[in-house]
Order: C-alpha cells, then sequence, then structure tokens
C-alpha cells in the first residue's frame, strides 16, 4: 500500500506497556519484524506507560492488565481522556469477566489473552487501530456467563483494599474512609456474594473478575 504521491506509509507506532521484561522485551523484537509497525516506547508500570505514551503519542498502546501504579485499565481510562487519537488494548494472563467489561467501559478496543501469537496480536493492532474492536471469543463467552457485579463501587474498592489481608484500620486510612464505614461494606460485599468473611468474599470476587 502506498500514499497518493507514491510513497509508503509511516508504520503505526506502538507502545508496549508490561512489567516483565523478558515478555515486553521478546514482544518488541517480534513486532519489530513487521514492516508497517514500529515499537516507538516500552514501559514497565502504569504511570511509566503514561509518561511515555504523553512523550511519544503511538497510534496504538498495548498495556498489560496488571502493573505496578495502574492497571491497564486506568491507564485506558487516562489515555482516552488525554490522548483520544492513541488506540487502547489490554492483554492478560488471567481474562477474568469483570475485567473485560471495565475494559470495554474505558474505551479498550482490543482484549486479548498473552497465549496469542506475536503474529495474530499484529494483525490485531492494524485492525484496533482503523477503529475496529477485537476481542477474544473464550474472554467474550466468558464474560456473558459471568453476568454483571453485585458489587457496588465502593464495596469493590474496599474488598480489593482487603485482598492483602490488610486490617481494618489501614483499609480506612487508604480508602479515606471511616472504619465503621468499612465493616459496613465488607459486611455487604460477604454478603451479596453469599461469602462467610470477607477473605472468601475476596477470592470469589477475584474468580469471576469483579475486583
Amino acid at each position: 500500500m502506498t500514499t497518493p504521491d507514491g510513497a509508503a506509509p509511516a508504520p503505526l507506532r506502538v507502545l508496549l506497556a508490561d512489567d516483565e521484561h523478558l515478555i515486553r522485551g521478546a514482544l518488541a523484537a517480534l513486532l519489530g519484524l513487521e514492516d508497517d509497525l514500529t515499537v516507538v516506547a516500552e514501559a514497565a508500570s502504569g504511570p511509566e506507560a503514561l509518561a511515555m505514551a504523553r512523550a511519544h503519542r503511538p497510534d496504538v498502546a498495548v498495556l498489560d492488565l496488571e502493573m505496578p501504579g495502574a492497571d491497564g485499565v486506568s491507564v485506558a481510562t487516562s489515555l482516552r481522556a488525554e490522548l483520544p487519537g492513541c488506540r487502547t488494548m489490554i492483554v492478560t494472563s488471567h481474562g477474568r469477566p469483570g475485567h473485560l467489561k471495565r475494559a470495554l467501559a474505558a474505551g479498550v478496543r482490543g482484549f486479548v489473552p498473552k497465549t496469542v501469537s506475536a503474529r495474530k496480536l499484529a494483525e490485531i493492532i492494524r485492525s484496533v487501530h482503523a477503529g475496529n474492536r477485537y476481542v477474544d471469543p473464550e474472554l467474550a463467552a466468558d464474560a456473558i456467563s459471568a453476568g454483571d457485579s453485585p458489587l457496588t463501587a465502593r464495596e469493590a474498592q474496599v474488598l480489593e483494599l482487603a485482598a492483602d489481608g490488610a486490617p481494618v484500620a489501614e483499609i480506612a486510612e487508604r480508602a479515606g474512609l471511616s472504619p465503621g464505614t468499612v465493616r459496613n461494606y465488607l459486611s455487604s460485599a460477604a454478603s451479596k456474594l453469599g461469602a462467610e468473611n470477607r477473605h472468601t468474599a475476596v477470592r470469589l470476587a477475584r474468580r469471576r473478575g469483579w475486583v
């Protein structure tokens, strides 16, 4: 394909964000073999991904779901506001249904497992840049079968903060809530999930991708 003046079109500019250096490096090398793609920046955390995107203004940002500092969906949300011309994709080794729904709500155009081949990923990057959406069929089927989360945003937030076993006082400080309010949210979340305690509630919610 050529431009009207006969010149080859500029390669698509891609940002890769993944905190696993080996995976990120291998992916960058493989995508670099594609004539119409060029990896203009790499990042190992959510904040670094945002900084690199602002500096390099990629056409497509390929974001790992789970990164230090900010997850891929949070980064995608920020990019949607700051760089609306940058398409975003999520790659993940987890692919829980709730994550897919969050990603789509954030304007993410692609959601794929890390098991996808580099060649397939390159095809998806091109398709996403063209304005299309790609969701892995198995992840889509899981999301449909999982249903919507019964948790409110605050319940999900508090439950996620409780995931590492933090005491109520610490959760309250991190969430900007009173300890009593945190207990109420944890109790409500456990009740909705049919869990006997918050630890079981966390496991159930994570299994469904709701936190």
